[in-house]
């Protein structure tokens, strides 16, 4: 099982590049960045906490595929609603030759409402949703693999399209993200490379179920797709602390606790046939963000393959 490093996207860039150059020099696998336009309003009575800074995924991925060398580099993960899968196609590929064959592309269907509302961008029910992402799955993998690339959907429409260059990789990875069992996981059961999700540790077994269910009607091996999972990272002093933080966090906060007790919970993980952790720094204060990652480096690595 290895590690990777979400950096937040509202700190400035040169602590984003030192960072994401700390966690890649400590043999983290992989750097995500997340891909919004703004920040979720923290309540109605501040609304200006809307106005922090926030740094575009696509152009941010990029510039540290430049200046990182050897990670995996992707968006946790675009937001299939602002995101044309014909342009995230090419998007994703021309990343891919800038990092040396090292880009994933990270999807979703979108839900942040407040960037949606300001931007004039639909958002639509879930439903919807879940129905544009498995059709724009669909649109990038074909463009991804093929010469040409026709499609005729309810939401998208290509005709005889091309995407060149082509990936540098065989195959440019994948990555649908959600939770959803009757659309997302059906979604990535049918196109994706990869799953993500916040999940905790005893949630894996039965989501894996699903998948297999559905790559069983797909005809496809589950063996192919790459688990991944996404945990806050929270070191507190004792376990009535820990369990508030657990209570609050809900899913999101697989890894909580004193340091043996987010060491046993990476263990789980990895006991669950996790491929990979992502831990964002988004809760971890500038100056603490070296001790985070020596820290997490070091309980990792003995799940590292």
């Amino acid at each position: 099982m290895e590690l990777s490093y979400w950096a937040s996207s509202s700190q400035p860039w040169d602590d984003i590049v030192s960072s994401c150059r700390l966690a890649e020099a400590n043999g983290w696998c992989g750097i995500w960045v997340p891909d919004h336009f703004m920040s979720e309003p923290s309540g109605e009575d501040d609304p200006k906490s809307e106005l922090s800074p926030v740094l575009e995924a696509w152009t941010l991925q990029a510039a540290l595929a430049a200046l990182i060398p050897r990670v995996r580099i992707g968006a946790m993960v675009s937001g299939n609603t602002y995101r044309h899968p014909a342009v995230l196609a090419n998007m994703a590929t021309t990343v891919d030759h800038i990092s040396g064959g090292r880009s994933v592309l990270g999807l979703g269907a979108g839900w942040q409402v407040n960037e949606h509302e300001h931007y004039g961008i639909e958002l639509g029910s879930p439903g919807r949703r879940s129905d544009r992402l498995e059709e724009a799955c669909a649109i990038i993998t074909s463009l991804l693999r093929n010469e040409r690339t026709t499609f005729q959907g309810e939401h998208y429409k290509v005709i005889d399209a091309p995407a060149e260059p082509k990936p540098l990789a065989d195959r440019l990875p994948l990555l649908v993200a959600g939770r959803g069992e009757q659309r997302t996981l059906r979604t990535v059961a049918r196109f994706a490379d990869e799953w993500n999700a916040w999940a905790l540790p005893d949630e894996i077994a039965g989501k894996r179920e699903v998948i297999e269910r559905w790559c069983t009607e797909s005809d496809r091996d589950s063996a192919e797709i790459r688990i991944t999972i996404a945990s806050l990272v929270v070191r507190c002093g004792d376990e009535d602390e820990a369990a508030a933080v657990r209570s609050a966090l809900g899913h999101r906060g697989g890894l909580v606790g004193t340091v043996d007790q987010i060491a046993s919970a990476l263990a789980s993980y990895a006991a669950a046939g996790v491929d990979e952790v992502v831990v964002p720094d988004f809760n971890i204060a500038a100056a603490e963000r070296d001790e985070f990652v020596a820290m997490m480096s070091e309980l990792a690595a003995p799940f590292r393959p």
